[in-house]
């Protein structure tokens, strides 16, 4: 099974490159539909024991290191079920047959490096798997060749090469003080000789490249340009997933089988998510373009994950994957509904709209979910991360960084109640009279993600018990 949700991807790929001229780029989509339902069936299969086998012959064969556990099949679980978004916007708002063939392509790379990043148990592997994603989506984000969007491009691949040196870097670092990049080598020469200064730069320098690669602050420059210059469906990759994979996850994963939770790891995670927070959230209030808002909202909520993980608990942790699960649900949901609304309005400038619940019924109601899971509402799924994490702070001894997530989260509300008054409530303008919902793929795609953020909220001690819980037990055995 770890070794097929590398490959399964890549025959995919090779299915939608075959040499059969228009007949394959007019059923491109299907096959991607297909490809990625039949990725979830088999993620599901797996988790459930109803396959059998070895793999032992594929990973000696390809030389891999990798495994599935609790937390690489949530991961992956939300890789699929953010694809099948974008795809689903794809359809819609890339009106060019080629370039949408390209962005299907261009999705499939991105799902086959960000189920390697998953499955990994390596960091030379997991930095291949990193790249392979990075260079899949700076393609996706200039697709169209747009000026704003070649702008967005060039600011992220630049930052994420900046990024690659860091990263590669320590790995040659840490590389030669273990004599091997397997995480459990790692973890023991660190073990030995952690208080090495080299050792400890190296540590830092590949946390601060995955600061750049997640969109934290201080390196969070990149991201509004990309994810407000991006195509849509690109946007909903980006925010819905991409950076969560490589630079979220990949922090998390390390944090705990490789760099183990010191109190200067912790620190440094907990002074730079809790300056996510902030300078998100403010940042968010003076937007007036849609997409660039729910940019900066991002960059805020990606810290509440990174807090929950400084804390270094039992608790904190899983307070962590939960809102790490939620956000990328909900942030995926409210990109998927400004995009709805600029393929029906053709606006993003928030001040210029206005009543569209009345014309976008179903945009606008699943927009409100969003939002008050976002801010942390009950009993939507976002209050219960948030809750946790806040609750985890206080008992570790943090009450400061506790007090300020506790505030983040009432700019948050503010911010999103702006952005839902100006968008949706109030009367229709008169220029905007005709305005209909965006088409079958945005409505079914927004439907499906308000249904599970309500239903993870709705069944909270269920998901806790048996999603959050085992996958908790992945970063703290």
């Amino acid at each position: 099974m770890p070794s097929l949700v590398i490959l399964v991807p890549l025959i995919a790929l090779l299915i939608l490159n075959l040499p059969l001229g228009e007949v394959m780029r007019k059923a491109s989509f299907w096959v991607a539909l297909g490809f990625f339902i039949f990725q979830t069936v088999l993620l599901f299969c797996h988790h459930f024991r109803c396959i059998c086998g070895s793999e032992r012959f594929i990973n000696s064969f390809f030389g891999m290191d990798v495994s599935v556990d609790h937390l690489s099949f949530m991961v992956m679980f939300l890789v699929n079920i953010v694809a099948l978004t974008s795809l689903l916007v794809a359809r819609h708002a890339i009106k060019d047959s080629d370039a949408r063939f390209n962005f299907i392509n261009l999705i499939v790379i991105a799902s086959a490096g960000m189920n390697g990043v998953t499955v990994a148990k390596d960091i030379f592997s997991l930095y291949v798997f990193l790249e392979v994603t990075a260079v899949a989506l700076f393609i996706a984000i200039a697709l169209q060749r747009e000026p704003r969007a070649l702008e967005g491009a060039f600011k992220y691949i630049l930052l994420s090469s900046i990024a690659t040196v860091m990263m590669l870097t320590s790995i040659a670092v840490l590389f030669f003080a273990a004599g091997d990049t397997s995480f459990a080598s790692l973890k023991s020469a660190l073990q030995v000789s952690g208080k090495s200064p080299v050792l400890l730069a190296a540590i830092g320098v590949f946390i601060c490249g995955l600061f750049i690669k997640g969109g934290l602050v201080p390196f969070h420059g990149w991201l509004p340009d990309a994810y407000s210059a991006a195509p849509a469906p690109v946007s909903v990759l980006l925010a819905g997933i991409v950076t969560k994979v490589s630079g979220i996850y990949t922090l998390m994963r390390l944090v705990a089988a490789v760099f183990g939770f010191k109190a200067a790891v912790c620190d440094v995670l907990l002074f730079g998510g809790t300056l996510s927070i902030l300078v998100g959230a403010f940042a968010a209030l003076g937007q007036k373009d849609f997409k660039r808002m729910l940019a900066y909202s991002s960059i805020s909520q990606v810290g509440y994950i990174i807090v929950g993980l400084g804390t270094g608990t039992a608790l904190g942790i899983a307070g962590a994957i939960f809102h790490f699960f939620n956000h990328a649900i909900f942030k995926t949901l409210l990109f998927v509904n400004a995009a709805a609304v600029e393929e029906s309005t053709g606006l993003r400038n928030m001040n210029k709209m206005g009543g569209l619940s009345s014309r976008m019924p179903v945009t606008g109601a699943t927009s409100v979910m969003a939002l008050l899971s976002n801010a942390g509402i009950p009993p939507l799924a976002g209050f219960w991360s948030k809750v946790i994490i806040i609750i985890a702070l206080w008992v570790s001894g943090r009450y400061a960084y506790a007090v300020i997530a506790i505030l983040a989260a009432v700019v948050t509300l503010a911010y999103l109640l702006i952005m839902q008054r100006k968008v949706f409530f109030g009367n229709i303008r008169p220029e905007l009279d005709g305005t209909k919902e965006a088409g079958p793929g945005y409505v079914i795609a927004s439907v499906v993600l308000a249904a599970i953020t309500v239903g993870a909220g709705i069944f909270f001690p269920y998901v806790f018990d048996h999603v959050i819980i085992p996958a908790r037990s992945a970063l703290l055995p």
